[in-house]
């Protein structure tokens, strides 16, 4: 089961080891050209000081909140699961990095399960369904025009 699971943590972890290595671990028979081509991550990877062999980890290079989902996602491509997880996945980048990012990942979840945690309505834009959360409980469960819907009538009652 776990092989068919993919991951991306708001807080992804990396091995000890390089950039290179932490997104082919997603697919060990991954080419070099879909290592690449992985999550749009070309791009800052190859301004890095030894690009795709760059370390990263304990006491080598440090890599930011967005460029390490970045890496995260690019692996989770790679491993091309049948139940796609993220949590907060495109949490710690900017408009424009998650702009790229969000288009690998709407292309990685056609035809699979996806399990989405977010804060940012433009990432669940496209879902199916939507369960909102409160104190541990499902409040609400329909698509994004049902909730946006339930939201304005829920401030028009309150400002009543």
């Amino acid at each position: 089961m776990r092989q068919k699971i993919g991951l991306v943590q708001q807080e992804p972890a990396l091995f000890s080891t390089t950039i290179y290595e932490n997104i082919k671990y997603g697919n060990e028979e991954a080419t070099e050209i879909e290592i690449m081509e992985a999550a749009n991550a070309h791009g800052f990877i190859s301004r890095m000081p030894e690009g795709y062999q760059t370390d990263v980890g304990d006491r080598r290079v440090q890599l930011s909140g967005g460029r390490k989902q970045r890496v995260a996602i690019a692996r989770a491509i790679l491993k091309n699961p049948s139940i796609l997880l993220l949590d907060e996945a495109t949490n710690a980048l900017d408009t424009a990095y998650e702009k790229l990012v969000q288009e690998a990942l709407d292309k990685l979840m056609q035809g699979r399960t996806t399990i989405m945690v977010v804060q940012r309505l433009s990432t669940i834009r496209d879902a199916d369904k939507i369960a909102v959360l409160q104190h541990g409980k499902v409040a609400e469960i329909g698509t994004l025009v049902a909730m946006i819907n339930l939201s304005e009538k829920l401030i028009a009652f309150a400002s009543n």
